[in-house]
């Protein structure tokens, strides 16, 4: 059987505007040199930031929801490998594809558990406990339905493998563990980077339409940001990140040295110039693409334990302080910013993690051989997971009629 992956994307990939962006392209990139042939289809518009995948030799098209022209597109591609970037995919497309080509092994990428993040948010808003009964949401009762109706689903959190075996039940022969897949970060690459006194200023970066960054700059301007300033007269707050609003760029406060500066077409070369991180999350899930940034750039960090959870493995010497509340925070980042010595070793703590838990070379074979041997014995495996089937067979049902109705709606 040739070896094709038909990849049915959220929205196109944006590796400067999002850590979804950055992480679709590093599994388009362990898929080819598995030497796959690659057809990414989305049914979005492309945008002006999105990565030229053609120039890496990825097929792309543009599908339709609820229209009978998928079914004719997939049946013709008919690839081995179908890969659903995130669980909405799959709702959308998942039955076409068990209809159309049924032995097409399923994988699904997470992202971040959507129903974490979402329950945490609630939890948030209503200044309350985040237990049980937030975790079992109505979006945890759809993505783990997809998760189950899946061959298998990558996980980039240790974390939130450990939530949906023990809180969920979920199998974990239907689970793979998958960080960010990085290249490892040279001793030359390590002392090139700025040095302590040729940075200045903080820095947060990230996507403005991800709730987790817009709420965690609010709180970063009103709670912690002014105890560091009074403080740190001269350092400013710069803000990056796509997609800002008119409603985001009215934070800025120039007096106070608080910044929009939006959009950066190079990521790493704002972070390495920054002496210091904030990452203030109060609430999200999956692992933090801000905090690798980081890491990448020799740039040291304050965070919040939502925004270290997954992030260091079992590892204590890390490259952040964390705190929860607003004033240890801003201890934390005065400290950071102020002395040297604590500012180099928290730099050498993040060159450390990223080649111990996030070199790519620990996970690129074993991924491959595990989709490749699941393949080999697929009718076994999925007849171990019989609620998966049942879910598929009800879904097909109900979505396939569902679909034709709209199709026929839109007529």
């Amino acid at each position: 059987m040739k070896k094709s992956l038909l990849i049915i994307g959220f929205v196109w990939p944006e590796p400067n505007s999002s850590a979804a962006g950055s992480r679709m392209l590093q599994l388009i990139n362990m898929f080819l040199k598995a030497n796959y042939e690659i057809t990414f289809a989305t049914t979005c518009v492309k945008t002006e930031n999105a990565f030229d995948l053609k120039s890496i030799k990825v097929k792309t098209e543009t599908i339709q929801l609820n229209h009978f022209s998928f079914d004719t597109f997939i049946k013709k591609l008919n690839p081995s490998v179908v890969m659903f970037d995130r669980f909405m995919t799959e709702e959308q497309f998942g039955w076409r594809v068990s209809q159309q080509c049924s032995n097409a092994f399923k994988i699904l990428d997470t992202e971040d558990l959507h129903f974490l993040r979402k329950g945490r948010h609630e939890a948030l808003k209503n200044n309350a406990f985040f237990d049980i009964s937030y975790l079992q949401n109505d979006y945890a009762k759809r993505e783990i339905a997809s998760i189950l109706r899946c061959d298998l689903t990558f996980i980039i959190s240790q974390v939130e493998q450990d939530i949906l075996i023990t809180q969920f039940g979920i199998k974990p022969n239907l689970l793979h563990y998958l960080p960010f897949l990085l290249d490892p970060i040279s001793i030359e690459v390590q002392k090139a980077v700025p040095n302590f006194k040729e940075r200045a200023n903080f820095i947060t970066i990230g996507n403005f339409l991800h709730e987790p960054n817009t709420d965690a700059i609010g709180f970063l301007k009103s709670e912690i940001w002014p105890i560091i300033r009074q403080k740190l007269p001269d350092a400013q707050m710069h803000i990056y990140g796509a997609y800002a609003a008119q409603k985001h760029k009215q934070l800025e406060d120039k007096h106070q040295g608080f910044l929009i500066k939006g959009y950066t077409d190079n990521v790493s070369e704002v972070v390495k110039n920054a002496k210091v991180l904030l990452a203030p999350l109060r609430f999200g899930a999956g692992l933090k693409g801000k905090l690798i940034d980081a890491m990448q750039n020799g740039t040291p960090c304050i965070t919040t334990t939502i925004g270290a959870e997954g992030m260091y493995g079992t590892i204590r010497d890390t490259n952040a302080f964390i705190a929860d509340d607003p004033e240890q925070f801003a201890k934390h980042a005065i400290e950071l910013y102020t002395n040297k010595i604590y500012w180099r070793g928290k730099q050498k703590n993040g060159f450390m993690i990223l080649n111990t838990l996030y070199d790519k070379n620990i996970y690129l074979k074993d991924t491959i051989e595990t989709i490749e041997n699941l393949q080999a014995d697929l009718v076994a495996h999925r007849q171990q997971n019989f609620i998966g089937q049942m879910l598929t067979h009800h879904t097909l049902q109900s979505n396939k009629y569902m679909s034709k109705w709209i199709e026929e709606k839109n007529k």
